[in-house]
């Protein structure tokens, strides 16, 4: 008997209204399985169009933070927020962006002892503070992220892939969305 990969039913793909079905065939295509997260939120498709078209704005923008800087921000708010599936899911994509097979696992058990550079602790650390604690954002915060080089569109970016993966940890441990076991294996 198999865990099931959501406490809420997960519609088949046939049953998908056409252009999610097409979203979710061509991540199989691409990847070799379905991430667990199209199908779970599949069965909401209003919800799964807006989700992926934010989705698709934060992580795949060109130009400002790195796509791996933009995971690292992922995994290391996720396990801050104990979400199982973002930590497996984003810390595949970042050993694979990163080139890094040690860098997620060593920024999900705790960031402030991975290896990443001054930039990117203080990246982290205003990640964390928008995650736990965003009433206390200052100026402060600015200027020290103005010290390791940010721009306001980079420190804006970092802002809102935390404020939307909060949303995505809180979905997924609400659903008990299970992590593909792909992820595990994945860049290593």
């Amino acid at each position: 008997m198999s865990t099931p990969i959501s406490r809420f039913p997960v519609p088949q793909i046939n049953d998908m209204p056409e252009d999610i079905k097409e979203a979710v065939l061509a991540v199989q295509e691409k990847s070799g399985f379905v991430p667990n997260v199209f199908l779970v939120l599949a069965q909401r498709p209003d919800e799964f169009r807006g989700f992926f078209t934010l989705y698709d704005a934060l992580m795949e923008k060109e130009g400002g933070l790195s796509k791996a800087d933009r995971e690292m921000i992922v995994v290391a708010t996720s396990a801050d927020n104990s979400c199982q599936y973002c930590v497996a899911a984003h810390g595949a994509i970042l050993r694979i962006r990163s080139k890094n097979p040690l860098l997620a696992d060593q920024v999900a058990v705790n960031y402030r002892k991975a290896d990443i550079t001054p930039r990117q602790m203080a990246m982290l650390d205003f990640a964390i503070k928008v995650s736990n604690d965003s009433k206390a954002i200052n100026d402060t915060d600015f200027e020290t992220l103005h010290g390791h080089g940010f721009s306001d569109e980079e420190i804006r970016d970092i802002g809102s892939i935390t404020a939307f993966f909060g949303l995505s940890n809180r979905l997924a441990n609400l659903t008990a969305m299970r992590p593909n076991d792909e992820f595990y294996s994945m860049g290593r």
